[in-house]
């Protein structure tokens, strides 16, 4: 599936660099970032503000002397808050920062007659002015419930930092309080009011006003994201599924991954010509696309350089997952970024594949030892289903799921049964002689999407806890023999990571450094089912398909590894509400495109 692909002009284009962070405001937002820590220290320690670094902390924003704590702590709480939306060129952290800066500088000047402290005030607005078409990236997409994970982890932060502001007095400090009365004392001051601990002097005015001035920012700031507009999470719309069935239409058998495009919680760019698209979705800052491009060969690097420009627009870190061999070359050739290989994917020409011989010795005789317990299966496309049926199946899905989290994005529809599906492909397995159970004989569930008109791509499996061991290799085994009377002749399996890394390494002759890489990856999947995928797929004894990630600079690579894992579903960073709470999209539930571990541990 490789070959030299033209631009849209038909010629050799140059290589165009992506978006890269621009000095000015990464500058910027470090200096911010500094500042504001500067500010919280001076308003929070006395020894602070009369140590060595006094002469340079008064002249900061927010240093304003001894009553002006409370200034200090919130100028250094909104300028860290700030300084990663400065890092990114967002514009509503500039005009934040530009209003920020010279209310600290007439602070400076009315309360503390400091002309220092303004002029340098006055020194950091100046360039933000100066460079303001530096900052012009758009918000990311957003709902409400930041609002209450704002809530949340500012008052928690408040908290802790409220102790320290209350226990950095003890020589004012009147007896001993203690920490329950420490802490009451910061919730009332959070609240403006006073709390069971006394200081000598001015000092219990200088807590009453810090924690009150955290307890504001805290509600300010939750307001504001409570009652700003909703930026909605990235969905399909029908006019944009409709256009994307028709490129899969037409160019569908170049991409296994390419139905998975229509995830409806992944959003979409069009090329000019609307022969050629790419799927994404943002999570932390970074446009994650899946796969190569739909549609058109021709037409990709016009949809390529209208995702780089979006991802410029709104300052988010480009990144593809999951691409193959081609798409890793146009990405790289349109756009300057980097292809890493990520895994190999397994794929079975139904052709060649045959139970008989040594190699499927094993495979063979589980699925004989399963059929002969009373198991039997059924492969059928989704539209022969009926909608009793359909649903008995889509809510054992969801039943045996056997973790809380949705998992897939890459490599998983999400769905199950909807009607614009119909050519998807169902296997299950089935045990009459018992007692039927709450989804009847049902016992596991394979479904397929498909790959253009000639191939499926493994979407989720699925099984009663309750059944045998084996029931995923009876189900493949199953699509594969009944593949040709449906017209199928290849079969996508599972997506294995470093795959061809496990398979050197366990080699005579493998080098120190192959084999060390190799014994981490044996470690991780401890956790992450990497050796134990690998060897599952290696059964059906498949042709292995490169993939590759796609990435701007070595740098970002955590970054852009966090943020899928994030969409997989195997990190969540979100607050942990209870589950009738949870939104949950009927249009995006995506589902594991691996085996289930116990399952691969049986097998």
């Amino acid at each position: 599936m490789s070959g030299e692909v033209p631009s849209r002009s038909g010629r050799a284009r140059r290589i165009v660099r992506g978006p890269r962070p621009e000095a000015v405001p990464a500058l910027v937002g470090r200096a911010c970032a500094v500042v504001g820590a500067l500010d919280i220290a001076a308003g929070v320690f006395p020894r602070f503000r009369h140590s060595r670094m006094h002469a340079m902390a008064e002249v900061l924003p927010g240093s304003l002397g001894p009553f002006a704590a409370a200034l200090s702590l919130s100028a250094g709480v909104l300028l860290l808050l700030l300084a990663h939306g400065l890092k990114r060129r967002k514009r509503r952290a500039w005009r934040a920062a530009v209003a920020l800066l010279p209310a600290g500088a007439i602070s400076q000047f009315v309360y503390r007659h400091s002309l220092i402290g303004a002029l340098i005030s006055l020194a950091l607005f100046v360039p933000l002015v100066i460079h303001r078409d530096e900052f012009k990236a758009l918000p990311d997409p957003r709902s409400r419930w930041r609002a209450l994970a704002n809530f949340v982890l500012m008052s928690a932060g408040s908290l802790a930092l409220g102790l320290v502001i209350v226990s950095a007095h003890p020589k004012r400090t009147i007896g001993d309080p203690s920490l329950a009365d420490r802490l009451t004392h910061v919730i009332y001051g959070l609240f403006g009011f006073e709390g069971p601990v006394d200081y000598e002097g001015s000092t219990s005015w200088t807590v009453a006003f810090s924690l009150g001035a955290l307890g504001l920012i805290t509600a300010v700031t939750t307001i504001y994201l409570a009652f700003r507009p909703e930026h909605p999470a990235a969905h399909l719309t029908e006019e944009d599924e409709t256009r994307l069935r028709a490129l899969l239409e037409k160019h569908g058998a170049r991409d296994s991954l390419g139905h998975f495009a229509l995830r409806r919680d992944k959003a979409v760019v069009f090329s000019p010509s609307g022969k050629a698209a790419v799927t994404y979705r943002v999570v932390s800052g970074v446009m994650l696309a899946s796969g190569d491009p739909i549609g058109d060969v021709e037409a990709w690097p016009g949809a390529i350089e209208r995702f780089m420009d979006e991802a410029k627009a709104h300052s988010w870190t480009p990144a593809v997952m999951g691409c193959s061999e081609t798409g890793g070359e146009v990405w790289t050739r349109e756009t300057g970024l980097d292809a890493l290989e990520l895994g190999d994917e397994a794929v079975v020409d139904v052709a060649d594949f045959s139970l008989a011989g040594r190699a499927m010795r094993n495979v063979r005789q589980m699925v004989k030892r399963i059929e002969r317990a009373g198991y039997e299966t059924r492969v059928r496309r989704i539209r022969d289903l009926g909608e009793a049926e359909l649903d008995r199946i889509r809510r054992a899905a969801e039943d045996w799921r056997g973790t809380d989290t949705e998992r897939g994005f890459s490599m998983a529809l999400g769905r199950i049964g909807d009607p614009n599906d119909g050519d998807c492909l169902i296997a299950t397995a089935h045990k009459t002689d018992e007692l039927p159970g709450p989804y009847g004989d049902l016992k596991a569930i394979l479904h397929f999407v498909p790959w253009g008109t000639d191939g499926v791509s493994l979407d989720l499996m699925r099984r009663d806890r309750a059944a045998d061991p084996g029931m995923n290799e009876l189900l493949i085994v199953a699509a594969l023999q009944a593949s040709p009377k449906l017209g199928i002749t290849r079969i996508s399996l599972n997506f294995a990571m470093f795959r061809s890394a496990l398979a050197r390494g366990e080699k005579i002759g493998a080098g120190p450094v192959l084999r060390a890489w190799r014994g981490l990856l044996v470690f991780l999947s401890r956790w992450f089912q990497i050796e134990s995928l690998y060897k599952f797929n290696a059964k059906f004894q498949p042709r292995w398909e490169p993939r590759f990630v796609v990435y701007r600079a070595s740098g970002d690579l955590p970054r852009i590894g966090l943020a899928a894992m994030q969409a997989e579903g195997f990190v969540n960073l979100a607050l942990p509400l209870p589950r009738f709470l949870r939104r949950t999209s009927p249009a995006a539930r995506p589902c594991p495109h691996q085996v289930a571990e116990h399952e691969v541990r049986a097998a």
